[in-house]
C-alpha cells in the first residue's frame, strides 16, 4: 500500500519554464502559465520520441502552428493561418541568434546549423513579439536552445537511415575542464524527392563548435561558430519559379552574460549559388535570367549584429527590461545587390499590481534604411484568481520590413508564346524576338515600400486538474494584417513589388486580411510511464484579396486549413521499451496561385492545378528499446524504428507541392 501511494505521488505533469517572452537571450525563465504571451515548449524528450528528421515535423504538434511541406527539402512554417510559399513572417533563433535570412526573407528549415541531439528545448511564442525582438517577429518567435557542455558531457552518436535515401546522422563530443566547457558536433542529412524516390532533394553537412568559460558572479563567456553546407537543396517553390540551390551558411557568435544582463555580437554569412528555373507547368513558356542572360543564381549575403539587454528590479513586484541592437545587412549577387542598416531600442516593464494581477507593457522603436521608423507596442494582463488557474489577455503590433531583394532586385523574364526554349537561345532582348517570339519582362525592386503590419489581439486560459496531472489550455485570437508585399504589374512588360500585390498604387498599400480563431488542448501524465496530448485549432480568414487559380488571384491572399487536430500518446517503461504515436489531422485549404499559370494557358501551357488541397491524416510512429543503460553515468544505447505517415495517406500540402508518401527508418543512438 505504501509503495502504491509513493508511485501515485510521482505522477505529476511538470510545468515547463521559458524565457522567450522576456527577451533575446535564455536568461531568467518564468513558468509558462505566467508568460505574457502564448508560449509552448518542446523538450529534448519530445524531440527524441518524435523520431523526426527535421524541426518542422516536430513543430506540427503545437496548436496554431502551420507547417507546410512542399517537397523533400522545402518547408514553410507560420502561425495562426498566415502561411505561404517562401514563408517570411516567423523569426527563428538558435540560442537567441537569428537564423532568419534578412536579404531574401526566408528560413531554410532543412539547413539549420544544429543537430537534433544537441537541442535542449524549443521555445515557441505565437503572436507578434516585435516589442522585444523587432522586425520579422510577425507571426511569432521560435528559439532553438542547445545544451551546454555539461548537459552533453561525453560522446553522443546517432544514425538513422531509411526509405527515399534518407540519412540523419550526428556525432557530438562535449566536456568540462575546470572553468572551461566545450562542445563539438558534426551532422549529415539527406533525403530524396517525394515524387521520385531516386532523385536527391536535399543533402548537407553540419559542423558546430562551442566554447564556454565560467566567470565570477555566475557570469559566462560563450563562443560559437559553425557551418551548414548543402550541396543540394530543392526550393523554395514560389510564384512560377522553382529554385534549386546549394546554400552554405556560416556563423560566429560571442556572448557575455551574467544574471539579468547580456551582450552579444554575431555574424551570419550566406553563400547561395543555384539555378532560378520555372515551374514545370510553364517551363516551356518562361525562363528567368539576370542582366547577362543567365539563369544561374549566386548570392553572397552577410549580417553583422550587436545587441545588449539588461533587466533590473525597480522594486518588489516590478521588473524593467531594456535593450538595444544594431544590424548591418549586405547582399551581393547577380539578382540582388545592396545593403541596409537597422537600429532598435526597446523596453518592457512587468508589474505585479496585486497578488493575482500582473501587467506587462513594452515598446520598441526601430529604424531601417528603406522605411520610416516603426513603433511596436505590446500590453498584456494576467490574472490568477485561484491557484493553478490563470487568464491572460493582450494586444501587440509587429512589422516585416521589405527585404533587400524586394527593394534592390533587377532581373528579367523571357516569355515565349511560340516554341519551347532551348539552351542555345540568345539572352532576352527588348521587344519581341521575331525568330523565337520571346518577349522580355522586367522585375525591379521598389524602395518606396511600407513594412507589412500585424495588429494582434489574443486571450488565453491555463488550468491544472487531477492532482496536477492534467493541464488544459484555451486561446482566442484576432489578427489584422495589412500592407502585404508581393509582385505587381506597373506597365506593359514591367513588374515591381507593391504593398497589397495587385491592389492599390505601387508602395501605397491596399487590401487587408483578418485571421481569427481559437485553440484548445490538454496534456496529461496518466501514470509514471504513460502520457498523452490532444489539441484542436480553428482558424478562419476574412480578406479583400482574391484567392484561387484565376487570372484575378492576388499573390498575397492568405490561405490556411480551417481545422487541425493533434493527438498523441507516449509510453516509457522501466525495462527500456518506449514508444510514441502522434496523429495530425489537417482539413482542406485553398491557396492563391500565381496568375501566370492561367496566363500561359493561352500559349499552350497546361491548365493550372486546383488551388485547393484536400484534407489529410498524418500518423507518425516510433518504437524503441534501450538495450544498454547505466543510470548513474548516463551511458545508454537505443535502437528505434520510425514510420512517417504510417497510414500512407498520400497528399499534397500545397497545390504546387509534391505528393507526400510514407517513410520507414531505423535508428541507433549511443551515449557514453
Amino acid at each position: 500500500m505504501t509503495k502504491l501511494i509513493e508511485e501515485e505521488r510521482k505522477v505529476v505533469l511538470q510545468e515547463g519554464s521559458a524565457s522567450i517572452a522576456r527577451g533575446m537571450y535564455p536568461g531568467k525563465p518564468q513558468p509558462i502559465s505566467e508568460a505574457p504571451s502564448n508560449v509552448y515548449v518542446i523538450t529534448d524528450d519530445d524531440i527524441r520520441h518524435s523520431g523526426a528528421i527535421d524541426i518542422p515535423t516536430i513543430l506540427r504538434r503545437i496548436p496554431g502552428i502551420d507547417v507546410m511541406q512542399v517537397n523533400g527539402a522545402d518547408f514553410n512554417v507560420a502561425a495562426r493561418g498566415n502561411n505561404q510559399l517562401r514563408a517570411n513572417k516567423m523569426l527563428v533563433l538558435v540560442d537567441g541568434r537569428s537564423i532568419y535570412l534578412d536579404s531574401q526573407g526566408e528560413v531554410l528549415w532543412k539547413n539549420i546549423p544544429v543537430t537534433l541531439p544537441e537541442i535542449k528545448r524549443i521555445e515557441v511564442l505565437k503572436g507578434p513579439a516585435a516589442a522585444l525582438y523587432g522586425f520579422n517577429a510577425f507571426d511569432g518567435v521560435i528559439n532553438i536552445i542547445t545544451k551546454s557542455a555539461a548537459e552533453m558531457k561525453g560522446v553522443t552518436l546517432q544514425f538513422g537511415g531509411g526509405e527515399y535515401g534518407t540519412i540523419s546522422g550526428a556525432a557530438i563530443v562535449a566536456g568540462v575542464h575546470n572553468k572551461f566547457g566545450y562542445r563539438l558536433s558534426y551532422g549529415h542529412n539527406q533525403t530524396n524527392s517525394w515524387n521520385n524516390r531516386d532523385s536527391l532533394a536535399f543533402r548537407n553537412n553540419l559542423f558546430n563548435g562551442q566554447l564556454e568559460y565560467a566567470m565570477p558572479g555566475d557570469a559566462k563567456l560563450t563562443l560559437q561558430g559553425g557551418i551548414a553546407d548543402s550541396n543540394r537543396y530543392d526550393g523554395p517553390i514560389v510564384d512560377v519559379t522553382a529554385i534549386t540551390q546549394q546554400p552554405m551558411q556560416r556563423y560566429a557568435s560571442a556572448v557575455y552574460d551574467r544574471p539579468n544582463f547580456f551582450i552579444r555580437a554575431f555574424w551570419t554569412g550566406n553563400h547561395q549559388p543555384g539555378t532560378v528555373g520555372a515551374n514545370p507547368l510553364v517551363s516551356n513558356n518562361i525562363r528567368f535570367v539576370d542582366q547577362n542572360g543567365t539563369s544561374a543564381h549566386f548570392l553572397e549575403a552577410n549580417s553583422y549584429n550587436i545587441e545588449a539587454q539588461h533587466a533590473i528590479d525597480l522594486w518588489i513586484g516590478n521588473r524593467l527590461t531594456y535593450g538595444v541592437n544594431y544590424r548591418h545587412n549586405t547582399a551581393k549577387g547577380n539578382f540582388t545587390d545592396g545593403h541596409e542598416d537597422r537600429v532598435g531600442l526597446y523596453l518592457q516593464d512587468e508589474w505585479r499590481l496585486t497578488q493575482s494581477l500582473t501587467a506587462v507593457g513594452g515598446l520598441r522603436y526601430d529604424m531601417d534604411t528603406f522605411i520610416n521608423p516603426t513603433i511596436s507596442p505590446r500590453f498584456s494582463l494576467q490574472w490568477r484568481p485561484l491557484e493553478n488557474h490563470s487568464f491572460r489577455a493582450g494586444v501587440s503590433v509587429g512589422y516585416r520590413p521589405p527585404t533587400l531583394f524586394e527593394t534592390q532586385t533587377a532581373n528579367f523574364g523571357c516569355i515565349s508564346p511560340r516554341i519551347p526554349f532551348s539552351p542555345s537561345l540568345a539572352p532576352c532582348q527588348v521587344g519581341v524576338n521575331p525568330f523565337t517570339g520571346e518577349t522580355r519582362t522586367t522585375l525591379n525592386g521598389n524602395r518606396n515600400l511600407a513594412p507589412e503590419q500585424i495588429i494582434s489581439y489574443d486571450a488565453g486560459y491555463q488550468g491544472w486538474f487531477w492532482k496536477h496531472r492534467l493541464r488544459v489550455r484555451a486561446d482566442l485570437f484576432f489578427n489584422h494584417i495589412s500592407n502585404l508585399i508581393s509582385i505587381a504589374s506597373v506597365g506593359p512588360g514591367t513588374n515591381s513589388f507593391a504593398n497589397g500585390g495587385t491592389q492599390g498604387a505601387i508602395g501605397q498599400g491596399g487590401g487587408a486580411a483578418d485571421i481569427y480563431g481559437g485553440e484548445v488542448g490538454i496534456e496529461a501524465q496518466i501514470t509514471t510511464w504513460l502520457s498523452g496530448l490532444a489539441n484542436y485549432t480553428y482558424q478562419d480568414i476574412g480578406q479583400t484579396y482574391t484567392t484561387g487559380n484565376t487570372a484575378q488571384a492576388n499573390r498575397v491572399a492568405r490561405g490556411a486549413p480551417q481545422h487541425k487536430v493533434n493527438a498523441g500518446v507516449r509510453a516509457d517503461f522501466d525495462n527500456g521499451v518506449n514508444g510514441e504515436a502522434l496523429v495530425h489531422y489537417v482539413s482542406s485549404a485553398t491557396y492563391p496561385l500565381d496568375p501566370g499559370f492561367v496566363g500561359f494557358t493561352f500559349f499552350g501551357a497546361p491548365l493550372p492545378p486546383s488551388a485547393t488541397v484536400g484534407s489529410y491524416v498524418l500518423l507518425n510512429l516510433r518504437g524503441a528499446y534501450k538495450f544498454w543503460r547505466e543510470r548513474q553515468t548516463g551511458r545508454e544505447a537505443e535502437v528505434a524504428v520510425t514510420a512517417f505517415n504510417a497510414l500512407n495517406d498520400k497528399h499534397k500540402e500545397h497545390p504546387l507541392g509534391e505528393t507526400i508518401g510514407s517513410r520507414v527508418m531505423g535508428w541507433l543512438t549511443v551515449k557514453y
